[in-house]
């Protein structure tokens, strides 16, 4: 597996750099930009900071109250329902758009769940893959006439959590031996390759880990396998290297908004640069691990991807 396009490039900016200091001279006025989730935790930030510097921000969200008193006082945002585990929702949601004429700058995929209880999905697929890769790839399946037609850029948000699980292609769905951390590392690996063979169809995309950092995300999680993990101390406070949820937000908002970045794609970023392949399992040094930017894996799962969902736009 080659990952010879996976190096730093020096951008300047680092892993306590925040959303708003990724877009620092960068004036975003008429860019139309799509944050799934966009109204909590990392979402939110990475909203906040494209509205202020002047993008429209679509948000679809699973919950469109809480995500409207979550953005109230906002400018430039705009709420839509959307259930990425519903394939029927997720097309009822891209008509509704196209119809509008909308054209989209940026995609980020956002939205996600982490260490969930074993369930499917009403299609019958497991939770993890999803809600956090499969609706997103039949949303942008669906919304690719809305894409601009030259720069537009899909960002995925990925983790280190990819170092858990390569893509299990003999029982993707945990059918036998549930894991939630199995699960989720899977989702994150398919949110990385759905970036590597995206980009090789024509549309710029990036996969991004955006470091280690407390947000609702975990909310699944009981407090005592919080500490275990050691993610906070006894006393509550976020461990020695986590980031603020600004911080956090702020790898999605450079990969979605760089110039550095219009000559290469389909790569794994952190902390505002492209990753280096990881040379050690810990995942809060990341890197990126060969399974989640293999060319070859990347075709075959969206071909696996494109057979479950029955979409493929860019086929």
């Amino acid at each position: 597996m080659s990952i010879t396009r996976q190096h730093r490039t020096g951008s300047g900016l680092g892993a306590q750099s925040t959303a708003a200091e990724t877009l620092d001279g960068i004036d975003l006025a008429g860019k139309r930009i799509m944050i799934t989730g966009g109204y909590s935790g990392l979402g939110r930030e990475a909203t906040v900071a494209l509205a202020r510097a002047g993008a429209e921000v679509i948000v679809p969200a699973r919950r469109p109250d809480i995500a409207r008193a979550a953005l109230a006082g906002v400018a430039r945002t705009r709420i839509h329902a959307l259930d990425l585990a519903d394939l029927e929702s997720i097309r009822i949601f891209s008509d509704q758009l196209l119809e509008t004429g909308t054209t989209l700058d940026v995609i980020i995929n956002n939205a996600g769940v982490m260490a969930y209880p074993h369930r499917t999905v009403p299609s019958g697929w497991e939770a993890h893959l999803a809600i956090n890769h499969l609706g997103h790839f039949a949303l942008i399946n669906r919304l690719r006439p809305a894409l601009a037609p030259t720069g537009a850029r899909v960002v995925s948000v990925a983790s280190s959590g990819h170092f858990l699980s390569d893509i299990r292609w003999d029982e993707p769905h945990f059918a036998h031996g549930y894991d939630h951390w199995l699960a989720y590392g899977q989702s994150k690996t398919a949110n990385s390759l759905f970036a590597v063979h995206l980009d090789t169809l024509g549309v710029r995309a990036f996969a991004v880990h955006p470091g280690s950092i407390l947000t609702p995300l975990q909310r699944n999680i009981a407090r005592g396998e919080h500490i275990a993990q050691g993610w906070i101390t006894a006393d509550g406070r976020p461990a020695a290297g986590f980031k603020t949820p600004a911080q956090g937000a702020a790898t999605a908002v450079w990969a979605a908004t760089s110039p550095r970045l219009d000559d290469r794609g389909g790569v794994y970023c952190q902390d505002c640069d492209i990753a280096d392949p990881a040379t050690t399992d810990d995942m809060l040094i990341g890197g990126v691990k060969p399974w989640a930017v293999d060319p070859e894996s990347a075709a075959r799962l969206w071909a696996l991807s494109s057979e479950l969902t029955g979409l493929d736009s860019f086929g």
